[in-house]
């Protein structure tokens, strides 16, 4: 009996381990931060792409905080990535 409760514990823990983020590379850590700031966990691999791609990841995270301050926006990551998509690496 005593077996069964350790395995069943063993398998939570790998679960909740599951859930935690791993960051390798400074991309990683952007996208997952661009991601927190607009509340779109959801897309977190695409703000990673985007943060690999983009040289210029002060001005993503500045253009995140703008967007996640606007009330007024029902989508935030979708306005931002048209925000980013509009801007065209003019400042990259």
């Amino acid at each position: 009996m005593e077996d069964f409760s350790e395995k069943k514990e063993y398998l939570e823990e790998l679960k909740k381990r599951s859930k935690q983020s791993h960051v390798y590379h400074k991309h990683q850590l952007i996208g997952l931060e661009l991601a927190d700031i607009l509340s779109d966990r959801e897309h977190k691999s695409l703000y990673i792409k985007l943060a690999k791609e983009t040289g210029d990841t002060d001005r993503l995270i500045q253009v995140a905080k703008e967007v996640a301050e606007r009330r007024d926006i029902k989508k935030p990551g979708a306005y931002f990535m048209r925000i980013i998509k509009d801007d065209g690496g003019k400042n990259s």
